[in-house]
């Protein structure tokens, strides 16, 4: 009967271990994935919504600009010397900003 009831507690005590094996590895997960993940989006989040006209942009596609106007999804670009070479975009296509008073 002793023995009976020290292989049910160690069966209980594996299904302990094994649920907090899961837990660590999910913290571990979310730690090392998730949250930086999550501070970048929020990163890319600040800087767009600090976006200004006149600042100087650099788009996902490499090219560089400087905006020209700002509505809710959307901004105008202007690309190199020619002033007539201005294209609708949308915000999520600038990857970096750069303030025009900035060096």
């Amino acid at each position: 009967m002793g023995i009976l009831l020290t292989e049910a507690a160690a069966g209980g005590m594996s299904l302990i271990s094994i649920v907090l094996v899961y837990v660590i590895m999910f913290g571990a997960l979310w730690f090392f994935f998730m949250r930086p993940q999550k501070k970048e989006q929020k990163r890319v989040a600040s800087m767009l919504a600090s976006l200004e006209a006149g600042d100087c942009v650099l788009t996902t596609s490499g090219f560089y600009g400087i905006v020209i106007d700002i509505s809710d999804d959307t901004v105008i670009v202007e690309f190199g010397n020619n002033k007539n070479c201005r294209i609708p975009m949308e915000k999520s296509a600038i990857s970096r900003v750069e303030k025009a008073g900035e060096n």
